[in-house]
Formats: C-alpha cells, sequence, structure tokens
C-alpha cells in the first residue's frame, strides 16, 4: 500500500509538482521519537515500582528482623520450696519480697549444685541473673495457690534483659565491662546453665497478654493491657463516627440545597481532612478534659478525639460512594412513587454500602495507628498494670493505647524496650492488615459493577 506526497523541486514552477511515494508501514523520524518517549516512560514506571517494592521489603525486614525476638523470652527454670515458716516470715514482714528473693537465691544455688555447675558467686549475685520482679511472681503464686504450701514447685522465672539480651545477641561481653547489673562471669555461668537446660529461650505470651513495666523490669513489659484501651477507642470511633459520618453525607448529597452556605461547609470538611492529628489533639485537650471534665487517659475521651479525627475522611468517602450510585436509580425509584426519602434510604444507600464501609474501616484504622492526639490527652504507657474489671471501667479507666505504647518503649533508654516496640509495631500492623482485609472482603462482597 503506498501513499504519494507532492514535493515542488528547485527550479520548478508550482504547477509542475513532482509525485513522491512512500510506504504506510515507514515509521517517520518524528514517530520513533514518539515511541521512543513512550518506551522511556514505561521504563521510568518500572524503575519507579522497583524502588517502592525495594524500600517496602527493607521496611518489612527491618520490622521483622528487630520485632520478632520480642516474642521470645528467655527464662530460668528454678525448683523453689515453699516452706511454711519461710512464707509466713516473708508476709509478716514490711517488705515481703525480701523473704521470697531469699528462698529464690537459695534454691537457685541449690539447683547449680544439682546441675554440677560450680560457682563461687554469693547468692545475691546469682540473683542479678533473673528478672526484679521473679519475687513478686513467686509471692503472686503462694496467693493464688495457698495449697502447695510446703511443696516444692518449679517456677519458670523471667531471666534479667541483660541475660536474654546477651543470648538473642543483642548484649556483648565488651558492652559488659562497666555494667554494674553482669559481668563476663554471669555470662559464663549462663552458658552453663544454658547447656543444661536451666535457661532456655522460649515464646512469651506474656508479651501479647501482659502490661507495660517500669524502666527495671523491661523483661516483663507486655502489649496486652494496651491492645485493649484500643478496642474501646475503637468502639467509641465506631458508633460515633459511622452514624454522624454517614448522616451528615447523605444530607449533604441528597438532601441539602446547593448554595454558598452548603459550599462552605464542604470546603470546611476537606480542609479539616487535612489538618494535623495533634491539633485535634489539644482540641480534645481543652474540651473533653479541661471543659467537660472527663476523666483524663479514658479510652472514651482518646475515642471521641480520634472520632473528630475520622469524621472527615468517612464524609469525602461516603460522599463519593453516594455520588457513584446512577441517577437513574433514583429517578426510577421516583418514578414508581417513592418519595425522596424512601429512594436513598430504600435504593441508593444499601448500592452505597460497600463504599462507606470500606470508607469506614479505613478511616477507623487510621485512628488506630494515631499517637500525636493520645499523647496530649495523657495515654501514655505504664499508666494501666491491670485489664478493666467490667465495661464502664474499660472505658473510663486510665490507659493507654498500642501506638502511644509504642512510643513510650521506643523513646526509653533500656535496649530491650527498643526491642518490645519493634514487637509492638508488628502487632499493630497485623491489626492493620486485618482491617483492610475486612474492607477489601466487604467491597467485593457488595460491590455492583455499572
Amino acid at each position: 500500500m503506498t501513499d504519494t506526497a507532492m514535493t515542488y523541486p528547485a527550479g520548478k514552477e508550482s504547477g509542475q509538482a513532482v509525485r513522491r511515494k512512500t510506504s504506510l508501514l515507514e515509521v517517520d523520524a518524528l514517530t520513533r521519537r514518539r515511541n521512543a518517549a513512550e518506551r522511556r516512560f514505561k521504563i521510568y514506571g518500572i524503575v519507579a515500582i522497583l524502588i517502592g517494592l525495594f524500600f517496602l521489603v527493607a521496611l518489612l525486614y527491618a520490622i521483622f528482623s528487630n520485632g520478632l525476638t520480642a516474642f521470645n523470652q528467655t527464662f530460668v527454670s528454678v525448683p523453689v520450696t515453699l516452706e511454711k515458716s519461710a512464707v509466713e516470715q516473708a508476709e509478716a514482714s514490711i517488705v515481703k519480697t525480701s523473704r521470697y528473693n531469699a528462698m529464690i537465691d537459695e534454691a537457685l544455688a541449690a539447683e547449680l549444685g544439682r546441675a554440677g555447675i560450680a560457682t563461687e558467686m554469693k547468692p545475691a549475685d546469682l540473683r542479678k541473673m533473673l528478672s526484679s520482679g521473679a519475687a513478686a511472681q513467686v509471692r503472686s503464686f503462694v496467693l493464688a495457690n495457698p495449697g502447695r504450701i510446703g511443696e516444692t514447685v518449679t517456677f519458670d522465672l523471667l531471666a534479667s534483659s541483660r541475660v536474654d539480651g546477651y543470648l538473642k545477641g543483642r548484649v556483648t561481653r565488651d558492652a559488659l565491662v562497666n555494667d554494674k547489673n553482669l559481668d563476663a562471669a554471669h555470662l559464663d555461668l549462663v552458658d552453663l546453665m544454658q547447656d543444661k537446660g536451666i535457661v532456655e529461650k522460649r515464646f512469651n505470651m506474656d508479651f501479647i497478654t501482659g502490661a507495660d513495666a517500669s524502666d527495671s523490669r523491661p523483661e516483663q513489659a507486655g502489649i496486652g493491657v494496651s491492645m485493649i484501651g484500643s478496642l474501646y477507642m475503637m468502639l467509641v470511633v465506631l458508633f460515633l463516627s459511622l452514624p454522624i459520618g454517614v448522616a451528615a453525607s447523605i444530607y449533604l448529597e441528597e438532601f441539602a440545597p446547593k448554595n454558598r452556605f452548603t459550599d462552605l461547609i464542604e470546603v470546611n470538611i476537606s480542609n479539616l481532612a487535612a489538618v494535623p492529628s495533634i491539633v485535634f489533639g489539644i482540641l480534645g485537650l481543652a474540651a473533653f478534659i479541661q471543659f467537660a471534665h472527663l476523666p483524663q487517659s479514658a479510652p472514651i475521651v482518646g475515642g471521641l478525639v480520634l472520632t473528630l479525627m475520622t469524621l472527615p475522611t468517612i464524609i469525602i468517602s461516603t460522599r463519593a460512594s453516594l455520588k457513584a450510585v446512577p441517577p437513574s436509580i433514583r429517578d426510577a425509584a421516583l418514578g414508581v412513587g417513592a418519595s425522596k426519602m424512601q429512594s436513598v434510604f430504600h435504593h441508593v444507600l444499601p448500592l452505597a454500602a460497600p463504599g462507606i464501609l470500606t470508607g469506614t474501616i479505613i478511616g477507623l484504622a487510621q485512628a488506630l495507628g494515631e499517637t500525636a492526639p493520645l499523647l496530649l490527652i495523657g495515654m501514655v504507657g505504664f499508666i494501666a498494670s491491670n485489664y478493666p474489671g467490667s465495661v464502664a471501667s474499660g472505658f473510663l479507666d486510665p490507659n493507654s493505647a498500642m501506638p502511644a505504647q509504642i512510643y513510650e518503649w521506643a523513646k526509653r533508654a533500656d535496649p530491650a524496650f527498643y526491642e518490645r516496640a519493634w514487637g509492638g509495631i508488628i502487632v499493630l500492623l497485623l491489626f492493620l492488615m486485618t482491617m483492610n482485609i475486612v474492607a477489601i472482603i466487604l467491597r467485593r462482597r457488595f460491590e455492583r459493577r455499572w
């Protein structure tokens, strides 16, 4: 197939044009440049995706390589004889844990002797290998099981954070040169105890179910109580932001007149979605704590603050879902005699439900990871040591939340807390992934294609 072009060679008049035949399959210079630009653009896109994947893999590797060790903990198995006289003495003394510490010291020294491990350390020096909360653990067992007094009970006591860090490679012998808690002799003893099965690492359920601990007991810190605090906050956010956000969206999209006032409201909602979260924290501190006198550090206050922050996201996503429903649905409902409200609630709203649910869950996931507003209202770590006793206390008693707890661990000096911060990030990511998977499933389940 050919095409013709008119050319006018030099010396010829315009009426004496010469025809030059060219093929349609021949690629001219302009087309070649355009095709080359398209190829470069594809390469740029692939490179951008690869860079993004590289940083994602690097982030996940950093999180899991640093955080998975938080789910394992070093335990020391010590058979302790709970002599009745010793227990009575301990309970009668002012400092009750001191006598329990003496019982543990004697039991640990005896266990080393039975294992054939010779040491010249004093019992008080041996105790440095154990957590400072070991005595409280034994006492709690005695109070919970008074019938076991007089027996020999094998306790799996937490090792100190230094011993745990040594077995995990976090603490080296050189790092203990100026350490007041342990020295190289303790580490030699730990190696012998590990060979004899007295010291071992295993899964630490207390990290998932426990509460925060003081700076002197990082090995006892857990994220369980703060998980409950986050749960109660998310319940407040869900039961407030979903009905308020959906109702506001339906009114603005379906019923509100189009005038300057509603335009101003829409602009303000869009602006609120971009306001930094710390501003909502200041607002919550002033409105809910200083003015309304709600309990400080309570999940209900955190839920109210996060509700204010989540509402613009839910309103915007809900209005977009309502707009996506074809106008023919509304016209058909009105044409068969339905009222405006019936057409919206019986036809439009069910069809927009997938987008509404998706936006709501994404908003909740965003609220779950917020830290700055919670710090301003006092929801920091180490303020709740037990699970709430009732539903009301769960909302009103002081508690922490997962992101605030992770922040508190990350800023503490002991490397064991830093390890737990990474482990807390893994737990938080699992929650966020679960919520996003639920959003995808709901969208796929109820989605309608037009």
